[in-house]
C-alpha cells in the first residue's frame, strides 16, 4: 500500500477551531493541557496517578461484561500502578458504521504500541468507549456497503446498548454477502453491547483492544458524587459557558450548549433529560415522572446506573473511571473537549491529550492506476468537480485556452482609442468605457467556449477522472465518512493489518492509501 499525503488544511472540510488545534496555535493553549506530541506523554504520565479502589472496580466490571467472550483478555494487568489507558470512544453504528470507526479503533490500537516503544517501564492498553448509552437510534441504525443502504428498523426505544439486535435477521437476508462475523454477534447475543463487544473483540482482541460499557452500576456508583453536584449546583453549565465565550471572543464556532442539568434518567426504553422546576422538584422530560431532591438523593445512592452524563458530563465520568492519558476524536469531537477543561479543572480530574484520529482515503487499485495515468497530485482529489476538470483541461491542453497576451494589446488600443475620444469630447469616455465592457464580456464568452471545446477533446481523459472522483467521494462526500469497511475488507483479508501497519498516530494528515 502506498500512502501519500494531504495537510488537512488542504481538505475544505474541517472547523478553524480543529485545525488551530492541530496546529498549535497558541491563542488555543489555555483550553487544554499538552498538545498531542510523544514527548508530552512523559509529563502525562507522571501527572496521572490512579486510585487502587477503582482500578479494581474497573478489572471486575470487564470481567463481567466479557465473561461469555471466549479467549478474554488478561485484564489483570490494569491492576498495576504503571499501567494505564489510551482512549477513543463511539456510537454502536451497525457493522461498525462508517470506516472512519475502524480508523479511529486503528489509531487507538497503534497510539497504545508507539507509547510502549517510547516507554517501556509502563504498560498502555487501547480501550474502545462504547456509547452504549445514546439513544439517537437514526445515527446507528445504518450502513453503506458496496454503495447500498441497509437500515434496521425497529420499535425499541431508549439506550442503543440495551436493544436487541435480533430484528437484524431480516437484514441479513437483503444482503448478498455472507457475514459471519456479525450474524453471530448479532443473532447470538441479546444486547447491542454485547454483539458490539463480540465482534471488536474478534476483529482487534489481539491487538490488545478492550471494550467497556460504561452503562454499569459499579462504574456510575464512582461518579456519583460528581453526578450529585450536578443535581443540585449545576456548575458544568457556568463553567463550559464560559469556555465557550472565550472561544467564540477568538472568533470559533462552538459545537456543544450545556443543559442546567447535563444529566438523563436512564431506564429500559427511556433516555430522557432531567430537568429543575420552579417548585424546587425534578421531571424527566417527555414523561410524567417526578422526583423530590430526597427522591433523587436516594435513588442516586440506591440505583447510580439510572443516571446518565450527557456530553457535557460524558468525558469527565471516562476520566474518572479509567487510568486514562489521551482521548483520540474525529474534527467534531476534538472542538468539544475544548470546552471542557474548566469542568475538569474544578473537579480537579487531569484534563487527557486531545489525539486526532487517522485521516485516510482507501484507493482500490484500479483508480489508483487512473490517478497516475492522469497525472493527479494527491490535493487534487479534494477540489471541487468544476475546478477539478479546469485544472485537468489547462494541465493537459496543448493549446492556449485564454487570451491574456491578446488583451494586453486590445487593451492598449483600447486606452489610445479612449484618449483620443476624450481629447474631442470629454462625454464620449462613458461610450467608449462601455464598449470596453462588452468587448472584454465577449472575450470572456470566447474563452468559455475554447474552453469547452477542448472539454470535448479531452473526454476520455475527463470521463475517467470524475470516474475516479465520484468512487473516492460517494455521493460527493468524503468516503470514510460514507463507506463502510467490509466493502474494502471482502476484497482485501489483509485490508485492517494494512491499516495497523500504515497508519501513525503522530501524523495528522489526509493519508491517501493507494493499492499496487
Amino acid at each position: 500500500m502506498d500512502c501519500q499525503y494531504v495537510p488537512l488544511s488542504k481538505i475544505g472540510q474541517f472547523s478553524s477551531l480543529f485545525l488551530d488545534y492541530i496546529t498549535r496555535k497558541d491563542s488555543l493553549q489555555p483550553f487544554y493541557s499538552r498538545f498531542p506530541d510523544l514527548a508530552s506523554f512523559e509529563q502525562q504520565i507522571k501527572n496521572r496517578s490512579f486510585d487502587q479502589q477503582r482500578r479494581q472496580v474497573l478489572v471486575d466490571s470487564l470481567e463481567r461484561q466479557y465473561q461469555h467472550i471466549d479467549n478474554k483478555p488478561d485484564f489483570s494487568r490494569l491492576l498495576q500502578p504503571n499501567t494505564f489507558v489510551v482512549t477513543t470512544g463511539h456510537q454502536l453504528n451497525i457493522f461498525t458504521g462508517p470506516v472512519f470507526v475502524i480508523y479511529k479503533l486503528v489509531t487507538t490500537i497503534n497510539l497504545a504500541k508507539r507509547l510502549k516503544e517510547a516507554y517501556p517501564d509502563y504498560d498502555f492498553v487501547p480501550i474502545y468507549w462504547m456509547a452504549s448509552e445514546d439513544h439517537d437510534f437514526a445515527e446507528i441504525n445504518h450502513f453503506t456497503l458496496f454503495g447500498k443502504h441497509y437500515a434496521w428498523q425497529t420499535e425499541q426505544r431508549g439506550a442503543v446498548g440495551r436493544m436487541n439486535p435480533a430484528e437484524l435477521k431480516a437484514l441479513f437476508r437483503q444482503i448478498p454477502e455472507k457475514l459471519t462475523l456479525f450474524e453471530n454477534a448479532y443473532l447470538q447475543h441479546t444486547t447491542l453491547a454485547d454483539a458490539v463487544r463480540y465482534y471488536v473483540h474478534e476483529l482487534f482482541g489481539k491487538e490488545g483492544l478492550l471494550s467497556l460499557d460504561a452503562d454499569d452500576a459499579s462504574l456510575k456508583r464512582i461518579f456519583a458524587p460528581i453526578m450529585r453536584d450536578e443535581l443540585f449546583n449545576h456548575k458544568s453549565s457556568e463553567l463550559v459557558q464560559q469556555q465557550t465565550q472565550r472561544l467564540t471572543d477568538l472568533g470559533y464556532k462552538t459545537v456543544i450548549t450545556p443543559r442546567d442539568i447535563n444529566l438523563f434518567f436512564l431506564n429500559d426504553q427511556l433516555r430522557e433529560r432531567l430537568e429543575r422546576l420552579d417548585d424546587g422538584r425534578f421531571r424527566v422530560v417527555h414523561t410524567k415522572q417526578y422526583f423530590t431532591e430526597d427522591d433523587l438523593v436516594k435513588l442516586l445512592d440506591e440505583h447510580p446506573e439510572q443516571f446518565s452524563p450527557n456530553v457535557v458530563l460524558r468525558p469527565l465520568y471516562q476520566e474518572t473511571i479509567l487510568p486514562n492519558l489521551a482521548y483520540i476524536g474525529g474534527p467534531s469531537e476534538i472542538p468539544y473537549w475544548l470546552q471542557l477543561k474548566g469542568v475538569f479543572d474544578h473537579y480537579q480530574t487531569p484534563f487527557p491529550i486531545l489525539m486526532p484520529r487517522n485521516f485516510a482515503m482507501y484507493v482500490p487499485a484500479v483508480s489508483a492506476k487512473r490517478i497516475h495515468k492522469l497525472g493527479l497530485m494527491p490535493e487534487d482529489l479534494f477540489a471541487d468537480e468544476v475546478s477539478l476538470k479546469r485544472q485537468f483541461i489547462e494541465q493537459h491542453t496543448a493549446h492556449a485556452l485564454r487570451f491574456d497576451k491578446e488583451n494586453v494589446q486590445v487593451n492598449k488600443a483600447l486606452d489610445g482609442i479612449l484618449h483620443k475620444a476624450t481629447v474631442v469630447d470629454p462625454t464620449l469616455e462613458r461610450a467608449v468605457l462601455a464598449e470596453t465592457k462588452r468587448f472584454a464580456n465577449a472575450v470572456a464568452r470566447l474563452e468559455k467556449k475554447l474552453r469547452r471545446a477542448e472539454e470535448r477533446n479531452q473526454e476520455t481523459g475527463i470521463r475517467q477522472l470524475l470516474a475516479v472522483k465520484h468512487e473516492l467521494f460517494p455521493n460527493g462526500g468524503m468516503q470514510e465518512r460514507t463507506e463502510n469497511f467490509l466493502t474494502f475488507q471482502l476484497n482485501d483479508k489483509a485490508f485492517l493489518q494494512k491499516l495497523l501497519t500504515v497508519f501513525d498516530p503522530f501524523d495528522f494528515r489526509m493519508q491517501l492509501c493507494l493499492e499496487s
